[in-house]
């Protein structure tokens, strides 16, 4: 297995492109070194548009998440005659390339090893079920997991008792988003970088292979819990 290069991982961005770049300043991040967000790059804060654009500018790579997925759910649904329009304000927005760039996303991505020897790091949106093989995780766990009922039952609902990650035991080190309410969560094996941004707290990224944590704080509250 390759060790990997330099590498970023940015929590839930959720459109607060001011902090998105003043993370990225404070990370040091040159020209063509690798970028990865954590999904919902979309929807809540004051502007997707330009972090679209700017993820697309920088070459960053990212994951599909919930609120990124739903959006692309309701602009089909709009383009086959639906009249409600629930984020109207967004499907305007984004022109044609840019949700074609949403729409490429993967759900998963391997990173390689921080260390010769040490587990693979993969970045997924939301969480991942213990015991199954990253590639044959369903779409709805990869994308709304938060809880494992008794460490067993996998859940989208918040039960504070039971986070999947406590419960991964790999073989991946998993990077992940999706739960603002717990916000950073670190773990052996899973690190939850969701620190809240768009709820007015922070905007996190991990630096491997350092394993260093960098934070900005948000300017403003843009969205309600």
């Amino acid at each position: 297995m390759n060790l990997m290069q330099r590498t970023i991982v940015v929590g839930d961005v959720h459109g607060c492109l001011d902090e998105l770049q003043t993370l990225l300043r404070q990370c040091g991040v040159a020209r063509g070194e690798r970028v990865v967000l954590a999904g919902d790059l979309l929807a809540k804060g004051p502007d997707s548009r330009g972090v679209v654009r700017l993820v697309r500018e920088i070459g960053a790579l990212a994951v599909l998440g919930n609120h990124d997925f739903y959006s692309i759910e309701v602009r089909h649904r709009r383009q086959q005659g639906e009249t409600r329009r629930p984020r109207r304000w967004l499907l305007d927005t984004l022109d044609e390339s840019d949700w074609a760039f949403i729409e490429s996303l993967p759900l998963f991505l391997r990173l390689g090893a921080d260390q010769e020897g040490g587990p693979e790091f993969a970045v997924v949106h939301a969480g991942a079920v213990p015991g199954v093989p990253l590639d044959k995780q369903e779409r709805d766990h990869l994308l709304n997991l938060r809880s494992m009922v008794g460490g067993t039952v996998p859940t989208s609902r918040l039960l504070m008792r039971w986070p999947w990650a406590a419960a991964w035991r790999g073989p991946e080190h998993i990077v992940f988003g999706h739960d603002a309410v717990r916000g950073l969560q670190q773990y052996p094996l899973a690190t939850g970088l969701d620190t809240g941004c768009v709820y007015g707290r922070e905007l996190t990224a991990l630096e491997l292979p350092a394993r260093r944590l960098h934070k900005v704080a948000a300017r403003r509250r843009y969205a309600a819990v």
